[in-house]
């Protein structure tokens, strides 16, 4: 018999998903930020059983000891002491569970919680609506630092404190974003036109708006995570946070500020790791709005 032959190839059209990852990958900043955060990402999740050395143990014979680059650094100590003869190296690592994990954690609840209410809010036409969407002007009108800061000073300092009230400060963030955009998609015409085609609102929500307010919903969540991780470095910074001696990262650039003129490393560390994941997070973001927003077009 003779065989098949195909007049007119087969045209395959690779999935959403599969056009933003190609996207993505196009754009080099994106692909370092990547890296960058499944980096910080690994030490949140391997740093405690990576390090080298007890974050909590002090060794008298080892203060305030230069990294191994400098002239009197031991490679014993890879990045150098505290003033207590701590480990700065297994210290950073234990403490990006506190901080970037943290962070993360904190990121994640609001946009759960905050998301789903905006989204619900905004589906729904009344006075309830209105209500919270002025009360959203008089919290957003305040700094979540600040909001944060209010927050830790009722409930005590802890580290778990000042998680729960960044978590409560990002909220209103998400559910502005969230409602400002379903509220905007839901006035396109082709939605309108869906609505009167009978289709009921939740699977109007489903099939048509929530896959258009993804780059909204990515943007917020890198944007909170940014902010997330400057604010608990912060508040522990401030000493209402995460108390000495938990190796948190604005925790210990508090304890080290005395020690800057003889021991700059301990402040430059923790507050470089601050910078980088804050770096990583935005390039992270800025990647995947892009790569989204091409998509959609």
């Amino acid at each position: 018999m003779p065989s098949k032959v195909r007049i007119y190839p087969e045209i395959r059209i690779p999935s959403p998903l599969a056009q933003t990852w190609q996207t993505f990958r196009q754009n080099s900043r994106a692909m370092t930020g990547l890296w960058m955060f499944t980096f910080f990402i690994a030490i949140a999740l391997l740093g405690p059983s990576l390090a080298s050395f007890d974050p909590f143990s002090q060794n008298a014979n080892a203060l305030l000891l230069p990294p191994s680059w400098e002239t009197n650094g031991s490679l014993h100590y890879f990045l150098g002491t505290d003033d207590l003869g701590r480990d700065v190296l297994s210290r950073l690592l234990y403490g990006a569970q506190l901080t970037f994990g943290s962070a993360l954690t904190a990121c994640i609840l609001a946009m759960i919680f905050g998301s789903g209410i905006g989204v619900v809010a905004a589906m729904q036409h009344g006075l309830a609506s209105s209500i919270l969407y002025h009360m959203l002007d008089v919290l957003l009108s305040i700094p979540s630092l600040l909001l944060a800061i209010v927050l830790v000073s009722f409930m005590g300092a802890s580290l778990e404190n000042a998680l729960l009230a960044i978590t409560l400060a990002l909220i209103p963030q998400f559910i502005r974003a969230s409602f400002n955009a379903v509220r905007e998609i839901a006035n396109k015409e082709y939605i309108i036109a869906v609505r009167l085609d009978g289709s009921t609102p939740w699977r109007i929500l489903r099939l048509a708006i929530l896959p258009n307010i993804l780059d909204v919903l990515v943007t917020q969540t890198t944007r909170g995570l940014s902010v997330a991780i400057l604010d608990i470095s912060a508040v522990c910074f401030l000493g209402i946070g995460a108390q000495s001696p938990l190796p948190e990262w604005g925790t210990m650039l508090a304890d080290s500020l005395d020690l800057a003129y003889i021991s700059p490393w301990n402040v430059a560390l923790p507050g470089l790791a601050i910078m980088l994941s804050v770096v990583a997070t935005n390039l992270v973001g800025d990647g995947l709005r892009k790569a989204l927003q091409q998509g959609l077009e």
